[in-house]
């Protein structure tokens, strides 16, 4: 299966992908450890990743992009990933759309973690990390919602809404179900 991973920050797709990926049998792809991947590897892409984190600066889509196609193209993907943090703009969307028809490919899904703003803060704020703050998080949620909630409309042909503010058990059956019909 070949599935996106969408929802706003402190949504759960990170134990969500971790768990998925463990009974899909298909490999979590994560932008975060791209990064780090290949940044600690020295790739060229990372190189230039490094550049643009050292400048305070985001990462242009075009090296990310590359790092999810070189990603996408490594033997355990063949039969399916989990995407996790890409596509996050309509513009990135495209280009994996690209990249998946050029090998033949579509989505099978994509799944949207639906959770309100307030369980968000609650659940960020239980982490305990030092940049979770309320201002930060809602700021965090902002940018989500002007950026990536776009992507919503985008897949609304293979999209799967999930309540993720159940326990991670009832979410995880709940995301497999869904995927079973």
């Amino acid at each position: 299966m070949r599935l996106v991973l969408l929802g706003p920050p402190g949504a759960g797709k990170g134990t969500q992908a971790s768990l998925l990926s463990d009974a899909l049998k298909v490999p979590h792809i994560s932008t975060g450890d791209l990064f780090r991947a290949n940044i600690s590897q020295g790739t060229d892409l990372g190189k230039q990743a490094q550049e643009y984190m050292d400048a305070g600066k985001l990462v242009p889509t075009s090296v990310t992009a590359d790092m999810v196609r070189d990603r996408l193209n490594q033997e355990d993907a063949a039969d399916g990933f989990l995407l996790d943090g890409f596509p996050r703009t309509i513009e990135q969307a495209e280009l994996l759309e690209k990249m998946l028809q050029d090998d033949g490919h579509s989505l099978d899904a994509v799944i949207n973690y639906v959770v309100s703003e307030d369980v968000v803060v609650d659940r960020m704020l239980a982490r305990g990390r030092n940049d979770d703050n309320e201002d930060t998080i809602r700021t965090r949620l902002e940018v989500y919602r002007n950026e990536t909630a776009p992507l919503i409309d985008h897949y609304k042909d293979v999209l799967l809404n999930i309540d993720a503010e159940g326990t991670v058990e009832d979410i995880s059956c709940t995301t497999l179900n869904a995927l079973d019909k």
